[in-house]
């Protein structure tokens, strides 16, 4: 590889729900185009912060034709299709390209835990394989602290080496600034995204991608100005005072459990209370936390 195949501020969609906990398709699809003129190159949809493993195979398929029939084109969107079982991937992923989506965010088989790297490479090898579509262009996704299973350097310059036109950039979600520059350093061309929104900044400087994270759901237009201008001495106070409004609300967001509470502020954002509701086992904040949220929420730049 020679060149970055992914860049940009990608969001991580929080996904609304019906009050009888199915997806709220009209919602989210404004969300996305909402996302959109706010700034974002794209939506990674159906990820962590998506709920996507609260979802069946239909409504993750669901989800994605809905994006596109709201008029978001294939490109625009990455949706999460790595699950526990290798068969289920390969069909969310199938039906992403049978739609016109190229771009996947892939999880590892994620059950069973202390596997190794080559249990690892042969999942992601029999998946790629199977589809056998060269269009396909593979995220890896490391967040080992909900996935349990890490993606390790060299594990994914074997991938890399194996399938070069398919493995394409990973999102890395672990927190760690040493390891991100490590997987810029250690395979040139390859999207290296940052799963936090402070780390951005620093991985732009160092020569990443860019980024998928949650708190863009709320400020992306104040990452998008951090992208754009991360490199760019003239615009310094800008980015700084960008970077200061990333960071006041990745904050908040995590005052409490961070998924609801993304969908929370959300929610307080656009005045729709019903952004509050999560999937079980995830749940709504209480009462006396969402009035909480709502006062500080309402001091926030």
């Amino acid at each position: 590889m020679t060149h970055q195949q992914i860049r940009g501020v990608y969001s991580a969609a929080t996904t609304p729900l019906n009050a009888d906990n199915t997806p709220d398709l009209g919602l989210f699809t404004g969300h996305c185009q909402r996302l959109l003129k706010e700034g974002c190159h794209g939506v990674a949809l159906l990820g962590t912060t998506g709920e996507a493993n609260s979802f069946s195979s239909a409504e993750r398929r669901q989800i994605l034709e809905a994006a596109l029939k709201s008029g978001l084109s294939g490109d625009q969107l990455m949706p999460g299709t790595g699950v526990a079982a290798i068969p289920e991937t390969i069909e969310l992923t199938r039906h992403a390209l049978s739609v016109g989506v190229s771009r996947v965010v892939m999880l590892p088989p994620f059950y069973y835990k202390g596997v190794s790297d080559d249990g690892l490479f042969a999942a992601y090898a029999q998946i790629i394989e199977t589809i056998a579509d060269d269009r396909l262009r593979v995220v890896l996704y490391h967040i080992p602290q909900v996935s349990g299973v890490p993606l390790t350097l060299p594990l994914i310059g074997r991938l890399i080496k194996a399938f070069p036109h398919t493995v394409v950039g990973i999102k890395d979600s672990a927190g760690d600034f040493a390891n991100m520059q490590a997987l810029v350093t250690a395979f040139p061309g390859f999207s290296v995204l940052a799963g936090a929104d402070p780390l951005l900044l620093p991985l732009i400087k160092a020569g990443g991608a860019g980024c998928i994270t949650a708190t863009s759901n709320l400020v992306a237009d104040s990452l998008r100005i951090v992208y754009d201008h991360a490199n760019d001495q003239a615009r310094a106070a800008d980015v700084e005072a960008a970077q200061v409004r990333i960071n006041a609300y990745r904050s908040l967001s995590n005052s409490y459990v961070q998924i609801p509470t993304i969908k929370a502020m959300v929610g307080l954002k656009t005045g729709i209370a019903s952004w509050a509701r999560p999937r079980p086992p995830l749940m709504a904040l209480s009462a006396a936390e969402h009035a909480d949220l709502a006062t500080k929420f309402a001091q926030l730049p």
